[in-house]
């Protein structure tokens, strides 16, 4: 049995006290919960108040990169050390405003994610088709080639793949229930021809594109959902409490 994973990808938003602020007031409305693992990736600069302000609860913290070499000189760049020293469980890789306008390609996607797990790092992998792709076609080509590219060499431990299709990251579009299984099931598929049904029968695979309380229940519902990758609709404690407790929409 999966258990489903709701997180929470704040990007470029919210200041220390912002931070603070949200989980003071976040945590309460979900302390009863077990049966969902809850993970909040606020910016760099909030990792470590975060940390200090979740410890003990049941929600985990994550980054939302990090680089793939352990320390070095590369002026702005955060490793898998320095994640795990402020207690991050999870680091989000690949997502695709990294793609997009920080030009990361599946080959550096794919040495983040070794970096990751040399440092116990959880990992958060996301892929998912622009709109051009989709309408050319190529959804499952795409998907294929970010899963063979971005996991070559690598082992399926601790690994949750989002699917995120690009077209429907911010801008209120969803993919409809239907669409996201399809999607999830051959991502399911492609795990089991890379790893074996074991593993593929056991790998979360989270859904993310403009996830809100009034459609989480509709896509959870979907047998290879198990999840969502959460973005502006996280950024509000009760809004982000109302997709944790899906059960209850």
């Amino acid at each position: 049995m999966r258990t489903p994973l709701i997180a929470a990808n704040w990007k470029m938003h919210k200041t220390t006290a912002q931070t603070r602020e949200f989980i003071m007031e976040f945590l309460p409305l979900v302390k009863d919960l077990s049966d969902v693992e809850i993970v909040i990736a606020p910016p760099f600069t909030s990792l470590a108040v975060a940390a200090k302000f979740l410890k003990g609860s049941n929600v985990k913290l994550a980054a939302q990169d990090l680089f793939w070499e352990d320390e070095g000189a590369y002026t702005g760049e955060i490793s898998g050390p320095m994640l795990k020293d402020v207690e991050c469980s999870y680091v989000i890789v690949g997502h695709s405003e990294r793609r997009q306008y920080f030009a990361e390609t599946d080959e550096t996607v794919n040495r983040k994610i070794g970096a990751a797990q040399r440092s116990g790092l959880g990992v958060i992998f996301c892929i998912g088709e622009t709109l051009q792709e989709r309408e050319d076609g190529r959804t499952l080509d795409v998907l294929k080639r970010q899963l063979t590219e971005g996991l070559r060499d690598l082992s399926p431990d601790g690994i949750v793949i989002a699917y995120e299709p690009v077209w429907a990251i911010g801008t209120g579009r969803t993919a409809t229930p239907e669409q996201a299984q399809e999607a999830h099931s051959f991502i399911r598929q492609q795990i089991s021809e890379m790893y074996g049904q074991g593993v593929a029968e056991g790998m979360r695979i989270l859904y993310g594109g403009s996830v809100k309380p009034d459609n989480i229940s509709a896509l959870m519902r979907m047998p290879d959902l198990d999840g969502a990758l959460v973005g502006g609709a996280s950024l509000k404690p009760d809004s982000f409490a109302k997709i944790v407790r899906y059960r209850e929409v």
